[in-house]
């Protein structure tokens, strides 16, 4: 008589292996399609192997890295069961605070905890991933997917991620190259992105909608409106240097803390910016939030990036060349204010932030399209 197989205690505990390696099974294609010769291994080893024989071409190489999450946007996937775009907020969130300094972004690895492992829901995830990755040119080299059961619910989940580049030494871009009279281009955001969501929950709860309900102003629900992906910035922005050489001194990605803190960061002490309400309409959705709120959107600007996913800082006679290399590139973009070294006037300025000491930044003037 054949002896009973062995209970497995882990799964016992809620930990389900044989389900994490129908997910790797699941998301390799994708993850594959963002190799180039570069990567060595393929999928499934205990790290990633990236060839920076390239590097050598540098004088002076300098690796960029950034790590981050998507936050709670997650919970709005996790409402309406759609997973397949939070992969582009990771790439956003990640990928994109490395162009800031000018790198060209290598690689990438990620980390999704659950509460259990649903293989094609981490397939969708990784998916989305991939699919940023491969729209900025970055390498997704590896990643780990945990299941936390007890500590997450079932349905539960959270991503993260950290990114490599690397920018020769004398093209790096920040404060230092920024020089009285430049000028300020903002950058069209795709909407919310990925920063400000728990205040977004708040008001989506306290007016008793749920995600699923139709949502009359975006012509979806409520959650599909909210999930829309953040924009990607990388490639743009790369080609945007090439294509317009010394043109930008600084770039700067509103995230959390909203515009006038993320632009101070990219100042030098001692400048200062009046950035311009009225050269922009905030989009809808921030509008439609707001007012269902009964916020002043200005009250929301240390919040949500109302409209401006990123900034420039361009030497002030490339300005109209930057901006038109921009929109051919799919990216409204516009004056928002000038750098000044002179005497700051009066007034509640953001001044520096994140514990760097920048400039000084604030929003003056009325939103266009204001009621």
């Amino acid at each position: 008589m054949a002896e009973a197989p062995t209970p497995d205690p882990y799964a016992a505990a809620g930990v389900d292996t044989a389900a994490g390696d129908l997910a790797v099974e699941l998301m390799k294609s994708a993850v594959r399609r963002t190799h180039g010769p570069e990567v060595l291994g393929g999928v499934g080893g205990f790290a990633g192997l990236f060839d920076a024989s390239a590097l050598k071409a540098y004088d002076t190489p300098l690796l960029a890295t950034s790590t981050d999450g998507v936050g709670t946007k997650v919970a709005i996937a996790q409402a309406i069961d759609k997973h397949d775009t939070i992969g582009l907020d990771l790439v956003g969130m990640v990928v994109d605070d490395i162009v800031v300094v000018g790198a060209k972004p290598l690689f990438m690895t990620d980390y999704i905890a659950c509460g259990k492992v649903h293989p094609q829901r981490i397939a969708d995830i990784v998916g989305g991933i991939a699919r940023g990755a491969h729209e900025t040119g970055t390498a997704l080299v590896g990643g780990e997917t945990a299941e936390h059961p007890g500590l997450l619910g079932l349905n539960d989940y959270d991503v993260a991620g950290a990114a490599t580049g690397v920018v020769e030494a004398s093209a790096v871009l920040g404060a230092d190259r920024v020089r009285d009279g430049d000028v300020v281009l903002a950058l069209a955001s795709s909407g919310l992105h990925s920063n400000g969501y728990s205040l977004v929950r708040h008001i989506v709860a306290g007016a008793g909608i749920s995600y699923g309900d139709n949502a009359a102003d975006f012509g979806t629900t409520w959650g599909e409106a909210l999930l829309e992906p953040t924009r990607l910035y990388t490639a743009p922005l790369l080609r945007l240097l090439d294509a317009v050489p010394g043109a930008v001194h600084a770039l700067s990605h509103v995230t959390g803390g909203g515009i006038a803190a993320n632009l101070a960061r990219v100042l030098p002490p001692g400048s200062w910016v009046d950035v311009d309400r009225a050269a922009w309409s905030p989009s809808p959705v921030f509008r439609v939030l707001a007012d269902i709120g009964d916020l002043a959107l200005e009250s929301t600007e240390g919040t949500w990036n109302l409209g401006i996913g990123f900034l420039a800082v361009v030497a002030a006679d490339r300005a109209d060349a930057a901006t038109t290399a921009l929109v051919a590139e799919g990216i409204d973009s516009w004056q928002v204010g000038v750098v000044s070294t002179s005497a700051r006037p009066e007034g509640d300025y953001e001044q520096g932030a994140k514990g760097v000491d920048g400039g000084a930044v604030r929003l003056v003037g009325t939103y266009a399209g204001a009621k």
